[in-house]
Order: structure tokens, then C-alpha cells, then sequence
């Protein structure tokens, strides 16, 4: 247990995770931040599940030992549809992975069909298939897997203009002529995709609905330091911290844009 704020771990491949980061700074204003981001082993969405597992428990279980964090946030769909089970066996504070936003999807869809929106790895994943199981499984689910979109999240938040051909290539078969029922609700089952969620809306039909997990993962951060609020000064400056497991493939750009996020240091995850 940390002296002072409540420190929190957030982890992903790469900045995706900062957009779960995001909610959590808004609800838990003053806590500590220490984000990894495993850019060294990126993309994770196309990578074997054993290699996976291996990976993220063997980095985050180093650095979780060195910062002794008081919450592991595991702000990456892929990872934590493989490795939560492993992280939570070897970390002693509590670990909160993202899963995809399939029952509040269900509970929104008028048209009972639902896009969903992620890495390949993801979307044909069996912890997948028994979320829809139990909360769609009489739902149209239109399934896409796209590891371009991941980079191009990465692209924009560095500031690259994104092609809007290949925005909607990548988001072209959620929406192809024919399919019955329409496809109503997008979850964005993916801690990156909502970096793109205004580029993916402009070039998709009208009135879909995005839903991701950031603010539901936020308020439950909330729910387990509940007894640590005590500890939290919102008018104190945060403390963000910024870890990269290969610290010379984050270029001047992705530094920029860091530091507008709020991040004071920016340094190697591992020694």
C-alpha cells in the first residue's frame, strides 16, 4: 500500500490505453498515474494467445513490483481476454481488465444488431463468445477485426492526418448493403478505437451509437479505492508517470502528445 494518493497502474500495447486514463483522471481527480505501455511487443491484437499471456504477466508483474501500485488496470481488450486469470494469481492488489461493452450494447440496440468493432484476436476470442452468449446471444453480431485501425489510432494521436479511404475500408463491412437487421450499436471493442470515434461516426451512417468501456472501468477504480478517497487531493497536481518498454520507438511527435496529456516523465518501463 502506497503512502499518500491512491497509485494506479494502467496498462496497454500501446497509448490506447490513455483513453480509459482519461475517465479515471476525470472521476478520480488526484490520484497517482503510472501508465506502461508495452510498445515493444506491438500490436498485441495479432499475437498468439500463449506468447500473450506470457508477455504481459512477465511486464507487468516487474514493474507492479517497483511501483507497488494500490489497482493494476489492465486498459487493453486483448490482454485482458487472455491474461487476467495469470496476473491475478501473481499481483496481491486488485486487477480490473476491459472487456467488451456487449450487454450495455444489447441493452441500447433498437434494431437487435450490434457491430463489434476490435483486434482480430479479440473478436473470435471464446471470452467473446460467452459475453454475447449471455447478453446477446439472440443479437445479430457483425464482427470485424482490424489491426489497421490500431495503428492508425496510434497515427492520430501523434497528430498524422488519418486517409479517410482507409478509415472506411477498415469499417466498411459492419455496414454492407443486405445485411438484415441494420447494425444500430458499435462497441468499440478496443481501448484505441476511441481515439478514432469522431473519424469512424463522419464517414458511418447516421445515428449509430459507439460504446466503450472507459467511464464503466472508471467507476469501477472507484467502487474498490472507495475506502481510499480519503487519500485523494483534487487540489493537489497529479502525479503522471509514463513507462515504455522500448523508450527510443516513441518519437518527438508521440512525446508531444504525451506531455499535452498531462505526463511529467517519460522514460523506459524496464532496466
Amino acid at each position: 500500500m502506497t503512502q499518500g494518493p491512491p497509485r494506479i497502474l494502467i496498462f496497454d500495447s500501446g497509448v490506447g490505453g490513455v483513453t480509459v486514463a482519461r475517465e479515471i483522471w476525470n472521476l478520480l481527480p488526484g490520484s497517482e498515474t503510472i501508465y506502461v505501455c508495452d510498445n515493444g511487443f506491438f500490436p498485441y491484437g495479432v499475437k498468439p494467445e500463449d506468447e500473450l499471456i506470457a508477455r504481459v504477466t512477465s511486464v507487468l508483474c516487474s514493474v507492479a513490483a517497483g511501483c507497488e501500485p494500490d489497482i493494476v488496470v489492465v486498459a487493453c481488450n486483448t490482454a485482458s481476454t487472455v491474461a487476467l486469470p495469470s496476473l491475478r494469481e501473481r499481483i496481491l492488489v486488485p486487477v480490473v481488465g476491459v472487456v467488451p461493452a456487449i450487454k450495455p450494447a444489447a441493452a441500447l440496440s433498437k434494431t437487435r444488431a450490434i457491430g463489434l468493432l476490435g483486434t482480430p484476436g479479440t473478436v473470435r476470442r471464446a471470452y467473446t463468445q460467452d459475453l454475447i452468449d449471455r447478453f446477446a446471444s439472440d443479437y445479430t453480431i457483425v464482427r470485424v477485426g482490424s489491426a489497421d485501425l490500431v495503428l492508425m489510432a496510434e497515427e492520430k494521436f501523434a497528430g498524422r492526418d488519418l486517409d479517410p479511404r482507409r478509415l472506411a475500408a477498415a469499417l466498411g463491412p459492419l455496414f454492407e448493403p443486405g445485411g438484415s437487421p441494420a447494425v444500430d450499436v458499435v462497441v468499440l471493442a478496443c481501448t484505441h478505437f476511441p481515439l478514432l470515434r469522431a473519424d469512424l461516426a463522419a464517414i458511418a451512417p447516421a445515428n449509430i451509437a459507439w460504446i466503450d468501456s472507459g467511464a464503466a472501468i472508471a467507476r469501477r477504480i472507484g467502487e474498490l479505492l472507495g475506502g481510499e478517497r480519503g487519500r485523494i487531493s483534487p487540489s493537489k497536481p497529479l502525479s503522471k508517470i509514463f513507462l515504455a518498454t522500448d523508450l527510443d520507438a516513441i518519437s518527438p511527435a508521440q512525446h508531444g502528445a504525451l506531455r499535452r496529456e498531462g505526463f511529467s516523465e517519460i522514460r523506459a518501463a524496464l532496466s
